[in-house]
């Protein structure tokens, strides 16, 4: 069977599980299972011959011997017994669940699964599969994924902005589905629909990985966090199938909240975009059994200062996470920008001990996460020897009469290009000022209201032209947006208020 005629085959059965009320999330998450179950046993045969880990009674073969209840009876008890496992196979089996209520379906997809061999099959198509699967979950809004699902379009600019090097390590701290570390594995292994494409506008050439850099890239370039176990697996499973990561061994990705200490690593780069919404909490039930959700602070040492705002305890923590000569790519709110209080000594000292060098300005309407208003600020870390680090920033404005939606103009890399050259990723001393890409110096920057980096140069031109007004869908998509944003603020100052004694909530 041909790579389109797979692929088309395993969506089609996910059309008809939706029939039954299973979505994208817990076909995906059914899909996981039995693949890594099908692929680890492919490995166990010639020529790999490779040990997996994966208890006798408990693998592909004996699901593959069992239909109707006898199969939906086993299935449920190897999850279990998996979900025990140490290490990758403990990762991916964590709390799993059988979704597939109908033993018939989940014997058709077995079936499905078993007839095909898919450990030869080439990364970009089980990628390709897996990554579609995660789209089309983003877009589900009731299922919420979306808030994990950063535009690829984004990442891929990004990843040519920073351009990785071989043997250099890659981190994550909120790694979502992984769609930084694909892209930046792409980029170094030179796979990828988007590179064969954009290639040469990007000046790219594939790097030639001997064998070290080919077992570093796959065992030990990428660090994570991602502290949703059913998003970790979807995570692990993605890069497991772009031949990132092992059968055996650690996952690359923690299931544990990046923020609760010091990094004991340090890393090469940090190319990450947070979860939204200010603020760090955790729901707290009572002896009555009613829940309250407390504001989440964390007293670290390394921390510059102590919030509980959840967009300024990350940023601190990616600065930790930096070697000396670490950089940084990170998608942050418009708040972290402007924000007084902690936000503002924060980013006074942000500027003072790194070189921020660069924020892109982003559009609205290219989150699923609706009423975004955000910017991808770019800094590099420097040595502490007292010195002002941030000579100045350049802004690049992709916002002032930008029009984007997800569904019927959602943002491409064609619409980044720009950026990308403007940024002059080979030596980032030779930019030019454009009309959306401009220079402030640092003490211009420091002597604004609250060294607010919220910079805008640029005059919507609807204002003066009603006839240049954006077309329905999209400006009522921007007015949702807008609506979105300043239900957000005014739920933050909601739940900063003091509340009444007595009032649970």
């Amino acid at each position: 069977m041909n790579t389109s005629s797979l692929i088309q085959k395993v969506w089609n059965f996910c059309h008809t599980l939706r029939d039954d009320g299973v979505g994208y999330g817990d076909y995906l998450e059914q899909l996981t299972y039995l693949l890594f179950l099908k692929m680890a046993h492919e490995y166990t045969g010639e020529p790999y011959n490779r040990a997996t880990n994966i208890p006798k009674g408990y693998d592909w073969a004996s699901l593959r011997a069992k239909t109707g209840m006898p199969l939906e009876e086993h299935y449920l008890a190897t999850l279990h017994k998996l979900g025990q496992a140490d290490g990758m196979l403990g990762a991916i089996f964590f709390k799993a669940q059988n979704k597939i209520q109908d033993p018939a379906k989940l014997s058709r997809l077995v079936q499905l699964i078993d007839a095909e061999k898919w450990v030869g099959l080439d990364a970009d198509t089980k990628g390709d599969l897996y990554e579609g699967l995660l789209q089309k979950n983003a877009e589900d809004t009731k299922s919420g994924a979306g808030q994990y699902f950063t535009p690829r379009a984004l990442i891929q600019a990004i990843v040519a902005c920073m351009r990785p090097q071989p043997m250099q390590t890659i981190a994550d701290p909120a790694c979502g589905t992984g769609g930084f570390f694909l892209a930046a594995n792409e980029w170094l292994s030179g796979t990828g629909d988007w590179l064969r494409e954009h290639g040469e506008k990007l000046d790219y050439a594939p790097p030639k990985l001997d064998r070290r850099q080919k077992a570093f890239l796959r065992d030990a370039t990428f660090r994570g966090n991602e502290i949703v176990p059913g998003t970790r697996r979807l995570c692990l499973m993605n890069l497991f199938l772009h031949g990132v990561g092992e059968l055996i061994g650690e996952p690359a990705v923690d299931r544990s909240d990046a923020l609760i200490a010091e990094p004991q690593q340090r890393v090469d780069l940090v190319m990450a975009n947070p979860p939204f919404g200010k603020k760090s909490s955790m729901t707290i039930t009572n002896a009555e059994g009613e829940e309250d959700r407390d504001a989440l602070t964390y007293e670290r040492q390394d921390f510059w200062e102590t919030t509980s705002n959840k967009q300024l305890n990350f940023l601190q923590h990616i600065v930790s996470l930096l070697k000396v000569s670490g950089r940084a790519a990170v998608v942050l709110p418009d708040n972290v920008l402007f924000e007084g209080g902690a936000g503002e000594r924060i980013r006074r000292k942000l500027l003072e001990t790194c070189d921020v060098h660069t924020v892109l300005r982003l559009p609205t309407g290219i989150f699923y996460a609706q009423g975004v208003k955000a910017n991808v600020v770019f800094f590099d870390a420097r040595p502490k020897d007292g010195r002002v680090q941030t000579k100045g920033v350049w802004f690049y404005d992709l916002r002032t009469n930008q029009h984007f939606t997800l569904k019927t103009r959602p943002l491409k890399l064609d619409d980044l290009n720009d950026f990308i050259r403007s940024y002059q990723p080979q030596n980032r001393h030779q930019r030019v000022e454009t009309e959306r890409f401009k220079f402030f110096a640092h003490d211009t920057l420091i002597a604004r209201d609250k060294a607010s980096l919220d910079l805008f140069w640029l005059r919507d031109s609807s204002l003066d032209n009603l006839d240049e007004l954006p077309p329905p869908d999209v400006l009522q998509q921007e007015i949702i947006d807008h609506l979105e944003a300043a239900l957000l603020a005014f739920r933050d100052v909601a739940a900063g208020l003091p509340k009444p004694s007595g009032v649970i909530g």
